[in-house]
């Protein structure tokens, strides 16, 4: 089972905006040392709306190798063409993932029937663990909780990532599906709740920056140990505030720049964090004394 906190990796970019891959290799080591659970590479975090099938597959197929097995390796693979999802979910099953991450299909508003045959076609034409993931503001498409309970029939659709930040949602979807069902939680401010009612990790943005707080609140969380789980999430709040300030992942990339993670690229359409937004980062960042 896939639990615990997982990163939304963020794709590390030179100034002109080309993939930086000794960046993409620090990341990753740092994740392995600071023990998080799992990584998910070419996620929205990760840029994946704007890099080319090509460098999607070989950031997959860099973070696959590099982890060998040590965690879970989830690999985004949605797209608003089914054929195009196929496509990207064969080339990371050939990488090796673990897992594929399997956005809904964003700007062609399809019906709920649409959705559940579009996900149902994925599933039964690549045999690899498939995770939904619902994030209907970014998407203008919202994929209802009978449509998930529906797909969670299919034997190799195994979660979602539910990340609409509604914890009366999260709680519907738990109670209708199987046990053996994984929720996650796509919303940092939210997630220690619904990993405590049952939910099995935080697909994360805060843990770009404070992995190992992230880590441990999560083990807390899913181990049912509420007061510290709940202290720690406390703690973090600032940086989860603060890393939407702007869209994702403006401000967590701003951010990992300011720690020396990483350097400033950014593709457009995003660009960089507004000026306006840098003390309010830099503030919650000093709080845990990243910077």
């Amino acid at each position: 089972m896939i639990s615990g906190s997982i990163v939304a990796l963020v794709s590390p970019m030179l100034a002109d905006g080309s993939l930086d891959w000794e960046s993409l290799h620090r990341l990753v080591d740092m994740h392995l040392d600071q023990g998080t659970h799992g990584i998910v590479a070419v996620g929205t975090t990760g840029e994946s709306a704007t890099l080319t099938v090509r460098e999607h597959c070989e950031v997959i197929r860099k973070v696959v190798d590099q982890v060998a097995g040590k965690i879970p390796v989830i690999a985004g693979t949605g797209a608003n063409s089914t054929r195009e999802a196929i496509e990207l979910t064969r080339e990371a099953k050939e990488a090796g993932a673990d897992a594929c991450l399997l956005v809904t299909p964003y700007y062609n508003k399809p019906t709920q029937e649409g959705l559940f045959l579009h996900h149902k076609l994925i599933a039964e034409s690549v045999a690899i663990p498939q995770i939904l993931y619902n994030v209907p503001g970014r998407t203008a498409c919202d994929m209802l909780p009978a449509t998930v309970e529906r797909l969670s029939r299919i034997s190799n659709i195994i979660g979602i990532k539910e990340a609409t930040g509604n914890l009366d949602r999260a709680k519907e979807i738990i109670d209708a599906c199987d046990n053996d069902f994984l929720v996650y939680s796509g919303d940092d401010a939210t997630a220690v709740e619904l990993m405590l009612m049952g939910g099995k990790g935080d697909i994360s943005v805060t843990a770009n920056v404070a992995p190992a707080m992230v880590a441990r609140m999560a083990s807390l969380a899913i181990a049912g140990d509420a007061g510290p789980a709940r202290e720690i999430n406390q703690q973090l709040m600032p940086l989860h505030d603060a890393l939407f300030l702007e869209a994702n992942p403006i401000p967590v990339k701003w951010a990992l720049q300011q720690m020396g993670k990483i350097g400033a690229g950014i593709r457009l359409p995003l660009t960089p964090l507004s000026a306006s937004y840098h003390e309010a980062v830099r503030s919650a960042m000093q709080q845990h004394h990243l910077v």
